[in-house]
C-alpha cells in the first residue's frame, strides 16, 4: 500500500500498535524508562531534575544569544564597517548550523549525544568571543559561522538526549518547557542587549553570555552522562560514518547560501547562483529529509514536512511585522518589537496546552487548528496598512498565531520521537531541524524578493531606523498573503501526520 493512499482509523490504530511493539522504538522504549505505569514521574521529579534544569538552562541561552544578539547586530556592523555585509553575519551562522545538524545526527546516532552537546556549546561560545573580539567584519562574520556550527551540533543532540532520556508520556512536557524558555529572553533580552550596548559597547555582549555556559555544562553533561550517554544500542556495532550523508550537507549548506544571495541581489547575474543553488538543494534535500517528504507522505514525512511550513512561513512573515509598523504606522523601533512580546507568552502556552494528558487523543486536530491560527494571523497582519486599523489588531492576531505556533512546533517534536527508532533519533531530529532551517531561509530568500521587486526598500536600514519611509505598502502585501497560503497548505499537511513513521 503506498504512503499516499487513505487510510482507515482502524489501519491508523493498527499501525500505531505494531510501531509502539517493535523492541527498538521509542514507544516502547518510553514505556520501559517509565516502568509499569506509564503516566508516573515529571520533567522535575529527582530522576531528571537535574537533566531537565540542565537542558533547559541550555535552551534558555541559545534563546537569550538570539535576541541580544539581534539587537546588538547593527551597531557592531556600522562600527565595523560592515554594512554591505551585514544580511552575511545571519547567513553565515545558517549555512553552518545546517552542515552542524547533519553531522550531530550522525555523531549522536554512533556515539551518544554527550560528545557533540560538548563540542557544540563550546563552539557556540568560542564563536561568541570571536566575534566579540573582531576587528573587522570578515571576522565577524567567521565567528558567527564557528557560532553556527555549535548551534548545530547542539539543538539536534538535546533532541536525541530527550528521546533517550525521558518516557514517551514526559517528552510533551519537557518540549513545552523549551518553549518556556524563550520567553524571559524574547521580552528581555532586546533591553537588556540595547542598555549594554548603549553605555558599555556592543562587545559586551558577545563576550559576556559565554559566562553563562558554565551552569548549564556543570548541571546537565552529568546527568546526560547518567542516562543518555552512549550509543542507543550498546551491544550492537558502531555504524561507520555515513560520508554520502556528509557530503549532502556540505551541498545542503552551500545551495542555501548561495539562494540567499541571489535573493538579496536582484539582477540577472543572480541567476547563475540561484541556479548554482538549487542544483546542490535539489539532490541534497531528497537524500536528507525522509522519504516522501516532499509528497507529504503520511506519518514521519509529513511531522518534517509540516515543521518546515510552519517555521518557514510564520518566521518569513514576522520579519516584516516590524518593519510595517515603523514604515506605515510611524512606530518607534522600540514600539514594533513590544507589540509582539504578547507573542512570547502564547507561544509558551500553546506549547503547555499541547502537554497536558487530555490532548493526547486530539493531537492532530490541535496541529491542524495551529495551522489555521497561523494562517489567519498572517493573513491578517497587512490589515493594519489600513490606516483606520488600530495596531493592537496585529499585536492581538500575532499572539493567536504564536498560539498555535506553540503548539504545533512542539507537537512536532513530539511526533518525530514517537515514529522513531532510538538508533534513528539523531538523523531523523537532523531532518527535522534541516527542514526548519532550510525553509526559513528559502521562504525568507523569496520574501524578500518580493518585497524588494515591488519597491519595498532597503530592509537591513529600515528595520534600525524610525525614520524610514521608503517602503510601498503593496510589497508588505507581497510577503504576508503568500506566507498566509503556504500556513494554510500546512494545516492540510496537519491531517497526514499520523501513518506509516520512518519507512514508507
Amino acid at each position: 500500500m503506498s504512503a499516499l493512499e487513505p487510510r482507515d482509523a482502524e489501519a491508523d490504530a493498527d499501525i500505531a500498535a505494531d510501531v509502539a511493539r517493535r523492541p527498538g522504538s521509542l514507544a516502547a522504549q518510553g514505556a520501559g524508562t517509565a516502568g509499569t505505569a506509564d503516566t508516573k514521574g515529571s520533567v522535575l521529579d529527582p530522576a531528571h531534575r537535574a537533566l531537565s534544569i540542565g537542558i533547559v538552562s541550555v535552551v534558555l541561552l541559545i534563546a537569550f544569544e538570539a535576541t541580544a544578539v539581534g539587537t546588538a547586530m547593527p551597531v557592531a556592523a556600522r562600527e565595523l564597517n560592515g554594512i554591505p555585509l551585514y544580511a552575511f553575519a545571519f547567513s553565515a551562522y545558517f549555512t553552518t548550523s545546517l552542515f552542524a545538524m547533519v553531522l550531530a545526527g550522525q555523531w549522536s546516532d554512533r556515539r551518544g549525544p554527550l560528545a557533540p552537546l560538548t563540542v557544540g556549546i563550546s563552539a557556540f561560545a568560542a564563536g561568541l568571543l570571536l566575534s566579540g573580539t573582531a576587528g573587522a567584519m570578515w571576522m565577524f562574520i567567521l565567528g558567527r559561522a564557528v557560532q553556527g556550527l555549535g548551534g548545530g551540533l547542539v539543538i539536534v543532540a538535546l533532541y536525541v538526549v530527550v528521546g533517550r532520556a525521558y518516557a514517551e508520556h514526559l517528552r510533551p512536557a519537557i518540549m513545552a518547557a523549551f518553549a518556556a524558555g524563550w520567553v524571559v529572553p524574547s521580552v528581555v533580552g532586546p533591553l537588556a542587549a540595547g542598555t549594554i550596548t548603549e553605555h558599555l559597547g556592543w562587545r559586551w555582549v558577545f563576550v559576556g553570555i559565554p559566562v553563562l555556559v558554565v551552569f548549564p555544562l556543570a548541571l546537565a553533561l552529568p546527568a546526560i552522562r547518567r542516562t543518555a550517554s552512549g550509543p542507543a544500542d550498546p551491544t550492537a556495532p558502531v555504524a561507520p560514518w555515513d560520508r554520502r550523508r556528509i557530503r549532502l550537507a556540505l551541498g545542503i549548506s552551500t545551495g542555501a547560501a548561495l539562494l540567499q544571495y541571489a535573493g538579496q541581489e536582484l539582477r540577472w547575474l543572480s541567476l547563475l547562483p540561484a541556479a548554482a543553488g538549487a542544483a546542490l538543494l535539489v539532490p541534497a534535500v531528497r537524500g536528507l529529509l525522509p522519504h516522501g517528504t516532499c509528497r507529504a507522505a503520511r506519518g514521519l514525512p509529513s511531522v518534517v514536512l509540516l515543521r518546515g511550513i510552519a517555521a518557514g512561513a510564520f518566521i518569513a512573515a514576522e520579519s516584516f511585522v516590524p518593519l510595517m509598523l515603523v514604515t506605515q504606522r510611524g512606530l518607534s523601533p522600540t514600539l514594533a518589537g513590544l507589540s509582539l512580546a504578547a507573542g512570547g507568552l502564547t507561544w509558551a502556552l500553546g506549547s503547555w496546552i499541547q502537554a497536558r494528558p487530555w490532548t493526547e487523543p486530539y493531537r492532530e486536530r490541535l496541529v491542524v487548528l495551529g495551522m489555521v491560527l497561523v494562517a489567519l494571523a498572517i493573513a491578517a497582519a497587512p490589515s493594519v496598512l489600513i490606516t483606520a486599523v488600530p495596531v493592537w489588531v496585529l499585536a492581538v492576531a500575532w499572539g493567536l498565531g504564536c498560539l498555535g505556533m506553540g503548539a504545533v512546533i512542539a507537537s512536532t517534536s513530539v511526533l518525530l520521537m514517537k515514529l522513531s527508532a532510538p538508533e534513528e533519533v539523531g538523523a531523523n531530529s537532523a531532518a527535522l531541524q534541516i527542514s526548519d532551517g532550510l525553509s526559513n531561509v528559502l521562504l525568507l530568500a523569496a520574501g524578500g524578493a518580493a518585497f524588494a521587486a515591488l519597491g519595498g526598500g532597503a530592509v537591513g536600514h529600515a528595520v534600525t531606523s524610525s525614520a524610514a519611509t521608503g517602503s510601498h505598502p503593496g510589497a508588505f502585501a507581497a510577503v504576508f498573503l503568500p506566507m498566509a497560503a503556504v500556513a494554510a497548505v500546512g494545516a492540510w499537511v496537519a491531517t497526514r501526520l499520523h501513518g506509516t513513521g520512518a519507512r514508507d
